[in-house]
């Protein structure tokens, strides 16, 4: 397998290209450099965050970073301090009016080759309207790096695909990232509902209230409250025999399932939907037990995993064996594993 050649050698449309993390120092910059650096002279690139990005140093660990690299021509959105104190030249062709602690978010063309910090906006919308705006621009390629804590961004109404990067730094024990990596593609993965008149109705209920309740005979009722977070006795108080979906405009969390779980049999057979696997904050642990006792989950979009790139390094003086990590990942997923640290 080629990463490039996989995914990168036709694209016949404009493609958002998201690229998130497990944790920090798991090969997200490593990956956007590879990247940027191999897919060649026939695509306009255009690149961004949401958040902050390619600083020298890690602000939580100290350690150096990599940078990230810029060839002359690519369209750079990035906030006004780090366009200010980078050593390439640039052209600016907007002020975007959106601003951050760092300065305004301003769209940038590279007059040269080397490197620079990225400092996107944090707000889903904008980060919309930034990637609409360089496509205007002719970026056939956009590829939108993010803080290690956010997936909000892989979102299908932004991304049109999504690479996952994992790592030693996410935990001591191999086995463990196996398994925190598999069950994060399962749930960005989660089968996506396929009853139309039920999707419909669910994207209704998202547009008007935090939770919605569908029954049997597809009549709604809407709950009154500010949260999905804290809602299990709300939902529960709302079920009855012909109770079928449960729509959270919002987070699932491990809380709101256990809590319903211990204090009634009714969510059983039901359909907890969302809007895709970014909404869903779920262990392995609490994810199999819901299923086990006939809980089910699904979501209205689903988000299209392309490749999860490794790290068998962490900055903690300890890594895995590269080509076991490598295949133990490439046993258990059903998508396409890189190391593109070999190959930088």
């Amino acid at each position: 397998m080629d990463f490039i050649s996989d995914f990168f050698t036709t694209i016949d449309k404009p493609r958002v290209i998201s690229i998130i993390g497990l944790a920090k120092n798991v090969s997200k910059t490593t990956t956007l450099n590879y990247i940027i650096r191999n897919i060649g002279e026939q695509f306009i690139l255009g690149l961004t965050s949401i958040g902050r990005d390619g600083e020298k140093y890690d602000v939580i660990t100290e350690l150096p970073k990599p940078q990230i690299y810029v060839r002359k021509g690519t369209y750079v959105v990035t906030a006004k301090f780090c366009f200010e104190n980078s050593k390439i030249e640039f052209q600016i062709i907007e002020n975007t009016g959106f601003n951050t602690p760092i300065g305004e978010i301003l769209i940038l063309q590279a007059l040269s080759n080397g490197f620079v910090e990225l400092a996107g906006p944090s707000i889903n919308k904008q980060l919309m309207k930034i990637c609409s705006e360089l496509k205007n621009l002719g970026c056939n390629i956009i590829l939108v790096d993010g803080a290690f804590d956010r997936r909000s961004y892989a979102t299908p109404q932004i991304s049109d695909a999504t690479i996952l990067s994992t790592g030693a730094s996410v935990s001591r024990n191999m086995e463990n990232v196996v398994d925190i990596t598999f069950h994060t593609v399962k749930l960005l993965n989660l089968e996506r509902e396929k009853n139309s008149e039920i999707s419909k109705l669910s994207r209704d209920i998202i547009k008007k209230s935090k939770i919605g309740i569908i029954d049997k005979n597809h009549s709604i009722k809407l709950l009154d409250v500010a949260t999905a977070l804290d809602a299990a006795k709300d939902i529960i108080e709302n079920l009855d025999e012909i109770s079928e979906y449960i729509v959270i405009n919002g987070a699932i969390t491990d809380k709101l399932l256990e809590e319903i779980m211990e204090l009634t049999e009714n969510y059983k057979g039901k359909t907890f939907l969302v809007e895709d696997g970014t909404k869903l904050f779920l262990s392995q642990k609490t994810t199999e037990k819901f299923q086990k006792k006939g809980g089910i989950l699904k979501v209205l979009n689903s988000i299209n995993i392309i490749a999860v790139t490794i790290n068998p390094t962490s900055p903690y003086d300890y890594e895995f064996n590269k080509n076991k990590f490598l295949k133990s990942l490439q046993e258990v997923l059903k998508i396409p594993v890189y190391n593109l640290g070999d190959n930088e």
